[in-house]
């Protein structure tokens, strides 16, 4: 499952596959006892889905079934639900938060099963533009309108691939450059060849108009060190081997999907061009959190930055 230049995928393929891990850790969080986060919809996408890797996130019963064969499964589910569930929850209070400033031009990058178009409460005059790959999109709608969901904003999707001229083809839909938007690239950046994380966040700012506002997660210090990417791959290589041997169903290498590549410090480079940038690493999110990262976890979560920046005003 090497990636291409030019490849794409259907939601239980490749990258799109990843959508429904995230879907399956927000399921796993919703229905906890003690929820940080609520997503009704993310278990409305598994049940349309079927079965596959995502399932040891999401299925009590077949997590039990995982720990007999590798007891440690256990935690490292649990602890990609808590990273789903404090990342999720970052970015739900940046939209918020971007909203109640006056921003109503939402910009959702490589969108996948991301529901919140219909479940954050959106100020009247919010438009939320998603864009993803066709099929992606496709799945995604069908199945919210077969469950009858409504959105809670104005929905503009936008079938392109990002590696392609997104820019114009966000403009040809009703994009407003001269209004401020607030952008989202979730889960997305270590997907992308470096280089390709470059231009993205240069066509963001060239878009963005003074009172914009920007959240990513990208890769952190250490996170190409040869011997944890090792470690990583082996941890999902066994992890791998335990959801074949459960579900009926072809289990994606999802590793092989990322460019351990070397890449440009995103705070610094917004910094460097006006805006107004923070980040965090990921136990600091859990600390903002009230979750505690369990001893040894640096091997099963790659180092993670959550940026988040504004544009100022009067910029």
């Amino acid at each position: 499952m090497q990636r291409t230049d030019n490849d794409s995928w259907e939601i239980t393929q490749s990258v799109g596959s990843t959508a429904l891990g995230v879907a399956a850790a927000r399921a796993a969080e919703t229905e906890s006892e003690n929820p940080l986060i609520n997503d009704p919809f993310a278990r409305v996408f598994l049940n349309a889905a079927g079965k596959g890797m995502w399932t040891l996130y999401a299925d009590p019963d077949l997590l039990a079934q995982a720990r007999e064969i590798e007891p440690e499964i256990g935690a490292r589910a649990q602890l990609m639900v808590d990273f789903m569930a404090t990342r999720t929850a970052f970015f739900d209070e940046f939209f918020l938060a971007a909203a109640d400033s006056g921003v109503r031009q939402i910009v959702i990058l490589a969108s996948g099963l991301d529901a919140r178009a219909w479940r954050l409460p959106w100020p009247d005059g919010t438009v939320v533009y998603e864009l993803d790959q066709p099929k992606v999109l496709e799945f995604k709608n069908t199945t919210l309108e077969q469950h009858g969901a409504r959105p809670t904003s104005q929905v503009v999707n936008i079938a392109v691939d990002l590696r392609q001229d997104w820019p114009t083809a966000l403009q040809e839909s009703g994009f407003d450059p001269t209004q401020p938007t607030a952008w989202s690239a979730e889960g997305l950046v270590r997907y992308l060849p470096a280089q390709a994380q470059d231009l993205l966040f240069e066509r963001i700012h060239m878009l963005s108009a003074p009172g914009s506002w920007l959240a990513s997660n990208v890769p952190g210090k250490g996170a190409i060190d040869a011997d944890l990417v090792q470690r990583q791959r082996e941890e999902m290589r066994r992890i791998r081997a335990v959801a074949a041997r459960l579900v009926d169903a072809e289990v994606p290498a999802v590793e092989d999907l990322w460019y351990p590549e070397e890449r440009t410090a995103l705070t610094d480079w917004l910094r460097e061009r006006g805006w107004e940038a923070t980040e965090a690493d990921f136990p600091e999110l859990m600390d903002r959190y009230d979750r505690v990262v369990p001893s040894g976890s640096e091997y099963s979560m790659p180092p993670t930055l959550f940026v988040s920046a504004r544009k100022p005003a009067s910029a």
